[in-house]
């Protein structure tokens, strides 16, 4: 199944023209799909641009509805990197709807547990603190850190699980973790 293709051409949105008449000089992307705007933006830029959607009247995305992250491994189209961290951002004042990606790539192999410096972001619990779960989710499913969390751990698998899950490099049946489970019966609870 081929991917979809992204407008090539300018998109006219007025959060978009906001954005790049304050953030110029930075490296920014924009495309659009099914009606659907996504502003994509460099890791080193995402805190300072977050806020600026939150903040700027003209944008008004004033709640942040979820975070999530998809991993591009063996994806057809070539990515900016292996995985993108999505912010779905809503605006009340202008009932207006936009996702904000960062793309992150790993610097060591992503089949093992170890935690990996480059795949960390900065955290926007301090912009809207309702970021925090879904944070620790994306956290817990694809390891994929957010710097000046609060409280990261894990939020849906156990403290020592042995990898993120929702990887494309994960095992379909795990590393072993479900088998050491014990089982509990009526009679033994």
């Amino acid at each position: 199944m081929a991917a979809p293709a992204e407008t090539t051409s300018p998109i006219d949105h007025p959060a978009l023209t906001r954005v790049k008449a304050v953030f110029g000089d930075r490296r920014l992307r924009a495309t659009r799909f099914r009606g659907q705007v996504t502003l994509i933006v460099e890791p080193a830029d995402l805190h300072a641009i977050m806020q600026f959607l939150r903040d700027d009247e003209a944008c008004a995305y004033n709640f942040l509805s979820d975070v999530t992250a998809v991993d591009y491994l063996q994806y057809p189209q070539a990515m900016p990197g292996r995985f993108g961290v999505v912010y779905n951002l809503l605006s009340h004042a202008h009932d207006d709807r936009m996702l904000v990606k960062t793309f992150v790539d790993p610097s060591i192999p992503t089949d093992g547990i170890e935690p990996d410096p480059a795949l960390t972001v900065d955290s926007v619990t301090d912009i809207w603190p309702g970021a925090e779960w879904t944070e620790r989710e994306v956290f817990d499913m694809f390891g994929i850190r957010f710097r000046n969390h609060p409280d990261l751990r894990r939020i849906l698998t156990w403290e020592d699980y042995p990898g993120h899950p929702l990887r494309k490099d994960y095992p379909l049946r795990g590393r072993g973790e479900r088998e050491s489970y014990r089982v509990v019966d009526r009679t033994s609870s």
